[in-house]
């Protein structure tokens, strides 16, 4: 999801991603398989597929977050004119 002030995702989202990510890791040592993990915290198997994965290969900091995947395409700068030129309306 996008925002217009910078986009990704707010704080508070981050932070939900993070703790279902978490949560995932403790089921994952506790034993239990991928389409009950998805299931439980209603993400993808593919997802909770991933996440074990990167579990396997470097334990919890491989399944935390690593940030945005790419930087923004637009600087500030460029991103105030493209706010002046919508707030213009149609032309």
């Amino acid at each position: 999801m996008r925002y217009p002030q910078g986009g990704g995702l707010t704080a508070e989202r981050q932070a939900f991603h993070e703790r279902v990510r978490m949560e995932a890791v403790a089921m994952f040592a506790a034993g239990r398989g991928s389409s009950e993990v998805a299931k439980e915290l209603r993400v993808s198997v593919r997802s909770v597929q991933r996440w074990r994965q990167a579990w396997r290969a470097a334990g919890q900091d491989g399944v935390r977050s690593r940030g945005p995947a790419s930087r923004p395409r637009l600087s500030d700068a460029l991103f105030a004119v493209l706010e002046e030129e919508l707030a213009k309306g149609l032309a």
